[in-house]
């Protein structure tokens, strides 16, 4: 065909017409023929090149033609072909001959041919998987297909991340599933009755052994319901602080309980419990319990739960509810039997088989066991020796324990299981897989820290620059400032460069017994926004009270809070030397309210007014005193008493006419220090310019300086 090639004939869109009329794409002749390709371009211009270089030539003429007339023409062609919008080619640095290929939609074969041909000189890429170091390679390459290339930064292989990531399993085949447990979480609002029904269930007192009546963690066990069910309950804390761990609830159980106690009705913590599980899709059973009580209604209450969607049957919906007694264990048969339908219409299924799967109810750090983690098997067997990863943390699991402390060998799916061997604490939440070697459970945690510690650089990276910008700005600002005002401006701030901040604040050091109840903790402590007096947490951890956390108290002057955290004697011994606070809580609300008492002491005075006494003005005297008409005002004292040494405020209507202090009082002729209610006096005002009319009252207050109260509503 290059032979054949005399001269070119009209261009027509993509086409060329040849002297011998067969028309071409202009892209089949730029990948048979290079010389053709630099002449049948339909972007060549005959007006920005000499006319002797477009002449008319016989391709075998072309081989007289100098080397350099015809690079100059080729790098002409190709600028020309970047100047017009043309489809963009995304390339990156060191892409494969496979990459290149599929981003031209071309085929790999073909593209080694032009390479090898047109491009690199005789250099062969044999490979699809052949790496193509040279940018300028690539770039020729995209615009000899007639595109633009656009170089981007390398694309990351998702399949390597997929592998040194571990990801749950895919879906099991539907004959490999049997039946399983179901996972039932009792929700509500606190003491309402959902630890007393558990208790009524598993025949054990767990209300006692919980501090003030209210769950202070998460609970997971099983529970046999008849001879054949078997049911795994989660008691999550109906306390309005553990509102992330009721939400963790939600999202790992089958059927959600909801407790509404008849006689209180539907709660703050009931409502944000029905969110949850509507946000979970889970099936709700509605348990109204305490009907045992007078002031039970039970059709209120399924009225106020219509009120936010929930329809019970009565009420013409589908929801089943049951009136209950946990107290008295009265209709808890009943409910049982409408969880244990509610599962066989689910028809919960999982796979047994093959390494296991599931997700942390709680961690803490024993004293004797060390770090220890429950959490609920999902699928799969766990069994002793498993190594795990959870989040940023991996165990080999050296003992597993059930919801009574004895030992066991292995847990199936629906499973509540505490597993010790914990390198590191996971946090409640957190999905536990099991891998196959403790070198590669190393290999998914450093993969996973390297991704949290890059997505915290990003982020740290955009605080750092809006700090600079907000820096920048307030650089410029005092420059200008300082050229205005002249060199002793800058002697006097230079004197104030380090001034102690005196803003009094509370710090704090938060020590609990597990990792969901610390999360709660700091949750409510995050709602605090008063800048009058800052609360800092400096520190937060799991375990008991260490010398790091009485050094650290002792460095910033703070207090140290306890849940349910032991405190050694020689430790508390030390902190009293070092003036340390430890204060050993077992309750949230007591824990906040104790916080809340020691921002209310920081916080400064105010100057309120204290009413001490009023007087209606019911008759007006004009008195001449040393040739000085002087206004007297007669009153009737109607609340408190009048005193002299007080203040006292002129009111008419809503306006205060004047505030000031009492010249004279008068009861008849004499002199008195103070008048109390129901009787009768004269009152002269320090400013006697000021008119008194009929109809205007006297207040009689003391300034008073009290401390200002916090706008802190925790929730409780």
């Amino acid at each position: 065909m290059a032979a054949s090639l005399v001269r070119l004939g009209l261009r027509n869109g993509r086409y060329v017409t040849l002297n011998n009329g067969v028309k071409m794409l202009v892209e089949d002749i730029l990948t048979f023929d290079k010389l053709a390709a630099i002449h049948c371009s339909k972007y060549f211009s005959r007006k920005a090149i000499p006319y002797h270089r477009t002449a008319s030539f016989h391709t075998d003429c072309s081989r007289g033609a100098s080397k350099k007339d015809e690079e100059w023409r080729r790098e002409h062609l190709l600028k020309k072909l970047d100047k017009k919008k043309r489809e963009k080619v995304e390339i990156w640095r060191n892409m494969s001959v496979e990459d290149l290929a599929k981003q031209l939609d071309r085929p790999t074969k073909d593209l080694m041919e032009v390479l090898h041909t047109h491009i690199t000189d005789g250099h062969f890429y044999r490979k699809k998987k052949d790496i193509i170091n040279s940018v300028e390679i690539l770039r020729d390459t995209v615009r000899f297909f007639g595109k633009a290339p656009y170089l981007i930064a390398p694309k990351t292989d998702d399949s390597k991340s997929q592998f040194l990531d571990a990801l749950p399993r895919p879906p099991a085949d539907p004959k490999d599933l049997v039946k399983r447990a179901p996972i039932v979480t009792i929700m509500g609002h606190v003491d309402h009755g959902k630890t007393t029904l558990l208790d009524y269930l598993r025949k054990a007192n767990v209300v006692a052994s919980e501090f003030g009546g209210i769950t202070q963690h998460i609970g997971a066990f099983s529970v046999n319901l008849g001879e054949k069910d078997k049911v795994t309950f989660i008691d999550t804390p109906g306390h309005a602080a553990f509102t992330s761990m009721r939400a963790r609830g939600a999202n790992a159980t089958d059927i959600v309980v909801l407790v509404v106690a008849a006689d209180d009705g539907v709660m703050e913590q009931t409502v944000e419990s029905i969110r949850m599980a509507q946000e979970a899709e889970a099936p709700i059973i509605v348990a109204i319990n305490k009907i045992d009580k007078p002031t039970a209604n039970i059709k209120r209450t399924e009225e106020m739960l219509a009120q936010h969607g929930i329809f019970t049957e009565n009420m013409g919906g589908d929801i089943q509810a049951v009136p209950i007694s946990a107290l008295n264990g009265t209709n808890v048969e009943t409910l049982v039997e409408a969880i244990i339908l509610q599962s066989e219409i689910m028809d919960l299924k999982s796979d047994p088989q093959g390494l296991a799967e599931g997700v942390i109810v709680e961690s803490r750090k024993d004293p004797h066991k060390g770090k220890l983690a429950t959490a609920i098997v999902q699928r799969g067997t766990l069994r002793k020796g498993a190594i795990l990863v959870a989040g940023t943390a991996h165990a080999k699991v050296r003992l597993m324990f059930d919801e009574n402390g004895q030992q066991i060998s292995q847990a199936p799916p629906s499973t509540p299981v505490e597993m010790m061997g914990w390198k590191e604490l996971p946090a409640a939440g957190d999905v536990v897989l099991e891998v196959e070697s403790e070198k590669r459970a190393q290999q998914v945690i450093n993969y996973r820290k390297s991704k949290q510690t890059e997505n915290k650089g990003l982020a740290d990276q955009a605080v750092v620059q809006e700090k600079m910008q907000e820096h920048r700005k307030l650089h410029f600002e005092k420059r200008r400032q300082a050229a205005n005002l002249g060199f002793l401006y800058l002697k006097e701030k230079r004197e104030k460069l380090w001034v102690e901040d005196n803003t009094p604040r509370v710090k704090v050091i938060i020590k609990g017994d597990v990792d969901g109840s610390v999360e709660a903790i700091m949750d409510v402590l995050e709602t605090y926004d008063d800048s009058t007096v800052p609360l800092d947490v400096v520190h937060f951890g799991v375990g008991d009270l260490s010398p790091n956390d009485i050094e650290a108290a002792a460095l910033f002057n703070a207090i140290v809070y306890c849940f349910n955290v032991k405190a050694e004697p020689k430790l508390k011994d030390e902190a009293k030397k070092k003036g340390v606070p430890i204060k050993q809580m077992n309750v949230i609300y007591r824990l906040i309210d104790d916080i809340k008492n020691e921002l209310e002491q920081k916080m400064p005075t105010e100057e309120e007014e204290e009413i001490i006494g009023e007087a209606d003005v019911i008759q007006q005297f004009d008195v001449t005193e040393k040739r000085k008409k002087l206004v007297v005002a007669g009153l009737r004292v109607t609340k408190g008493e009048i005193i002299k040494s007080e203040r006292v405020k002129l009111v008419r209507g809503e306006t205060i006419l004047h505030d000031g202090t009492i010249a004279s009082l008068r009861h008849l002729k004499n002199e008195v220090k103070s008048m109390k209610s129901g009787t009768e006096c004269g009152l002269m005002l320090d400013d006697a310019s000021i008119p008194v009319r009929l109809g205007d009252i006297i207040v009689c207050y003391k300034p008073v300086q009290v401390k200002k109260k916090i706008d802190w509503d925790p929730g409780f």
